[in-house]
């Protein structure tokens, strides 16, 4: 028998089923104390405490981790969404003054407060699903000023969830800027580095070519960031097994990687981000998944939460959406919206539940006439609200 833990502490009791990062338990505890995970186990074995919850036959999982979204931006692509219905290309909207441009310029003509209220409305809603780590990019901006008030509106928007921030100053070219990124290494990263965690590069055709953003996250790494990258999504670029060389976090998308760029991630252990929501809107085929899982690289899930290509805003339904549509096992969705999620965007304490880990706890009833189990989760598509969600030890939601 565990023992008791003083002050600040909670045991969350009458949990029917836990997914703790890396395997099930049935009939659970979680006893949370000074802000982190103290002792996790079959509830018949839960030491005592000062302060109790009862979950009444919930299901419990990790705080979830989003990681990847561009959830600092303003403006609205409702006219994009509808044209792209109608047959109209992406391209030929971009080049008429939609998709990423009407975006950037709405941004840039909103205030940092208007940005930390919009971004912080768009957070909590994610808290609503249980979701406690989010990750956001900037992007939106491509401008030195405007892209460190997205950094900074997307850090002052943090509260109950935590935030990790990217500096995506190389998310697409400003039109008629041919020294663009001598623009972002030069002139942007000096003031933008301090207000990121890690460095991300758009390498892509039509985006930046595999020099450039090897230019790009070299000069980042060369700051502190850490190094991500959108890689292989619209064709194969070589990007991932780049970003691999570099010890990247993570290579996110992936529709396009190849045979070399999957043993190098693997070697590396970069986590392959998949963005189901990105896939559906664009009409794109899957990953590899299979290549992928055969090679040992770990498997995560985001939103991609943007208003062009993947206006999606429940990590629930990317999990679902990312079995039926890439064909991850239901272990693996957990898995890719918690532990891997949490090492794709550096924060190897949370994603999981054992002692030491971050005191992030969320707690869900299943959907009506359902058991309490973790795999109805994911069968059921998105909507799963959590009855109860600890940050830190102390209940949030």
């Amino acid at each position: 028998m565990a023992t008791a833990h003083p002050f600040e502490q909670i045991l969350v009791r009458g949990i029917r089923q836990l997914w703790t990062g890396t395997e099930v338990l049935d009939h659970a505890a979680v006893l949370l104390a000074e802000g982190r995970v103290a002792w996790v186990g079959l509830e018949a074995d839960a030491p005592s405490a000062n302060a109790e919850h009862d979950a009444a036959g919930a299901i419990g999982m990790p705080g979830l981790v989003d990681p990847h979204t561009h959830a600092t931006y303003a403006g609205s692509r409702a006219g994009d969404f509808e044209r792209r219905l109608a047959g109209e290309s992406y391209t030929a909207i971009l080049e008429a003054g939609g998709g990423i441009h009407a975006t950037v310029a709405a941004t840039r003509a909103a205030t940092e407060d208007q940005l930390v209220a919009l971004t912080r409305a768009r957070l909590q809603e994610m808290l609503a699903y249980g979701v406690t780590t989010v990750e956001i990019k900037s992007g939106y901006g491509l401008t030195t000023a405007d892209e460190a008030k997205i950094l900074r509106a997307a850090r002052r928007a943090a509260g109950p969830v935590d935030v990790v921030t990217t500096f995506l100053g190389a998310h697409a070219r400003p039109p008629g800027e041919a020294d663009y990124v001598d623009r972002v290494v030069d002139e942007q990263l000096p003031l933008c580095a301090p207000l990121a965690d890690a460095i991300d590069v758009y390498c892509d055709r039509g985006a930046f070519t595999l020099a450039e953003a090897e230019r790009v996250l070299r000069a980042g790494q060369a700051l502190g960031l850490a190094v991500r990258i959108h890689a292989e999504q619209v064709a194969y670029t070589g990007a991932a097994a780049m970003a691999a060389s570099l010890g990247a976090l993570s290579a996110d998308h992936l529709e396009q990687i190849d045979d070399a760029g999957i043993r190098a991630m693997a070697a590396a252990g970069t986590v392959a981000v998949l963005l189901p929501g990105a896939m559906l809107y664009l009409r794109d085929p899957s990953p590899p998944v299979a290549r992928l899982r055969a090679a040992g690289v770990p498997l995560a899930i985001g939103t991609d939460l943007n208003p062009g290509s993947s206006p999606v805003r429940d990590l629930w339904s990317c999990a679902t959406l990312a079995c039926v549509t890439m064909g991850l096992t239901v272990h693996e969705a957990l898995a890719g919206i918690t532990l891997h999620a949490a090492k794709a965007v550096g924060r190897p304490d949370r994603g999981w539940l054992g002692p030491g880990a971050k005191g992030d706890l969320a707690l869900y009833d299943p959907p009506p006439g359902e058991p309490a189990e973790l795999r109805v989760l994911v069968q059921y598509m998105g909507g799963h609200r959590a009855k109860a969600v600890f940050k830190d030890g102390r209940r949030v939601v």
